[in-house]
């Protein structure tokens, strides 16, 4: 796992944008989709919106999505794995990188044909408190032609990531 911890890292301190394209095991990432489609034949998964828990908006003129929440209190084998392999990670970002990371929150979100979240900052106007985003991706056999590809905006180099199974990609947030 430290591979991937360091492919991260060092893509981050290289580009502002840490990329790592197996970060997620195929078999963990195969788990997890399927169980993401479970949650969705069983209706689980909610409309997604911006804001926090206290602060919330729903607009589909900006994001189509839906969405479902991971907790440990789930005790699925599936999001467990996750949350191990993501524990590790923060414990090893703060060991190497002292970020003082002391939680974190995590969902799936589901993307069906047509959908998508305009440009935006992935933090809260009323609560400063995100520091860094990730996101790991769960498209086998994903091709330029399926679009769902993510548009990262810097200020001298944007980047566009392919959503492609087990990539994970990790950033700052800016605030």
């Amino acid at each position: 796992m430290e591979n991937s911890f360091e492919a991260l890292i060092a893509s981050y301190l290289e580009n502002k944008v840490g990329l790592c394209e197996h970060f997620l095991s195929d078999e963990l990432a195969n788990n997890l989709k399927k169980h993401l489609i479970t949650l969705q034949k069983q209706d689980l998964l909610v409309e997604a919106g911006t804001g926090n828990s206290n602060v919330i908006a729903y607009d589909s003129a900006v994001r189509s999505d839906s969405i479902y929440w991971l907790d440990k209190k789930h005790n699925n084998e599936f999001e467990n794995a996750f949350f191990v392999q993501i524990e590790a990670f923060i414990a090893y970002l703060n060991e190497s990188c002292y970020t003082g990371i002391t939680g974190y929150e995590f969902h799936y979100s589901l993307y069906e044909k047509g959908d998508f979240y305009l440009k935006h900052l992935d933090q809260f106007q009323t609560n400063s408190s995100r520091k860094y985003s990730m996101i790991s991706y769960l498209n086998q056999d994903w091709k330029p032609a399926d679009g769902g590809q993510l548009l990262i905006h810097q200020l001298n180099n944007n980047q566009m990531i392919a959503p492609t199974q087990g990539k994970t990609v990790f950033l700052k947030v800016m605030n």
